[in-house]
């Protein structure tokens, strides 16, 4: 059923609160704000990557509070277990039975700092969780409650003491997204506001969960015309097509920059999905999964600058 043009006003607003309620804390950085909450509509999980000290956690904790829902965070290190992070089960004396103890996943929201500091077991503990949004341990299963969102920040692969996401959990991060450097006047702002006290502490939630379910659902029913579905398998299929790049974008690439370009779609206002709305969303999903050619990387082609190249390629459908 058709999405009436009043519900995705209520999107807009929602996200319009929750934009503003974020900004109180980040200073410049609408675009990124506006990303993240595009995958949270969408039903998408997000990758934070930037060097330290730009405000990645801040930006995870200020969308976190938001919201009135269920949060926590993981503190990635060498010494996390898997476990850690689902769940384990632990007998009990009394009893004389196992009793689950549920981990840090269990929650609307779960922020992953420096994901990329855990060993691959336990970075691996996330891609049943991100995927299917449940929690298997000694063949029992959790479902993981809705909405459900994992926000990972990480430092760039080069710096010491890290792991290098595989691709496939790369894969599953809907969008990834860079603070990059605050221009001159919001540092200057950001000083002046941040000296004092943690702005955090003074942050409200302006919706709750319940809410961010129903607009969810809202999002899943914004039209998407075949033109546009076909303009998605262009790009991503693109990507697959040139020499510049050993590895494409994935058929569910393809399924999160439609189901992002629906959210962003709502986020503007319209029950109906623009080909601009996918090519605005287009890097920030497409570019962490794709993988240089080594031709690419000895000329100091950027991934970024390889994507832009395809978008720039692809023929846009008339609206």
């Amino acid at each position: 059923m058709a999405v009436e043009v009043a519900d995705v006003q209520d999107v807009a607003r929602v996200a319009a609160r929750v934009r503003d309620n974020i900004n109180a804390v980040i200073e410049g950085k609408t675009e990124v704000v506006t990303t993240a909450i595009t995958v949270m509509l969408a039903e998408g999980h997000l990758l934070i990557e930037d060097i330290p000290g730009v405000g990645k956690t801040m930006l995870s904790k200020a969308l976190a509070r938001s919201i009135d829902s269920t949060v926590k965070r993981i503190q990635f290190t060498p010494d996390l277990l898997p476990s850690d992070v689902t769940g384990v089960s632990i007998f009990n004396q009394n009893t004389r039975e196992f009793e689950f103890r549920p981990g840090g996943v269990f929650a609307n929201i779960v922020v992953g700092d420096e994901i990329n500091r855990a060993s691959p077991k336990t970075q691996s503990a996330l891609l049943e969780c991100m995927e299917e949004h449940q929690v298997t341990v000694d063949g029992n299963t959790w479902r993981l409650e809705s909405p459900f969102m994992v926000i990972a920040t990480q430092n760039p692969i080069e710096m010491e003491g890290t792991y290098a996401l595989p691709e496939a959990q790369r894969d599953r991060f809907m969008a990834r997204v860079s603070m990059g450097y605050p221009v001159t006047s919001a540092e200057i702002a950001m000083l002046a506001s941040h000296s004092a006290q943690n702005p955090l502490d003074d942050l409200k939630p302006v919706t709750d969960a319940a809410e961010v379910r129903s607009l969810i659902s809202i999002v899943n029913r914004v039209h998407t015309a075949d033109a546009v579905l076909r303009y998605a398998v262009a790009l991503t299929t693109a990507t697959r097509n040139t020499a510049d790049l050993n590895l494409g974008a994935s058929p569910r690439a393809s399924l999160h920059l439609v189901r992002a370009a629906k959210a962003y779609a709502a986020i503007n206002g319209r029950n109906y999905v623009l080909p601009d709305d996918v090519l605005s969303i287009s890097r920030p999903v497409l570019a962490h999964r794709l993988l240089p050619s080594a031709e690419a990387a000895m000329s100091s082609r950027s991934t970024a600058a390889v994507l832009d190249a395809i978008v720039n390629s692809v023929p846009v459908p008339n609206a």
